[in-house]
């Protein structure tokens, strides 16, 4: 249970970085930063790296609360 305990914000925080990077990437190739500050208009069109580099970020987020809940209810 432990190294959950130490996995966890590794995790979210590393997914939390590679969110940022695709975020940057898209931002660095379009110029459009704007797009980035309305996040809840559909404006983005990534590439499908910067897409791929995007989900796993949001997975790695998802995988580290997944294993805060299993903390917190189960162990």
């Amino acid at each position: 249970m432990i190294y959950l305990a130490m996995i966890e914000p590794l995790l979210f925080w590393g997914g939390l970085l590679v969110f940022l990077v695709s975020l940057g990437l898209y931002g660095f190739r379009s110029g459009d930063w704007q797009a980035l500050l309305r996040f809840w208009q559909p404006l983005i069109s990534f590439t499908p790296l910067e897409f791929r580099i995007n989900r796993i970020g949001l997975a790695l987020m998802i995988a580290a609360v997944a294993i805060r809940i299993l903390i917190y209810f189960v162990l």
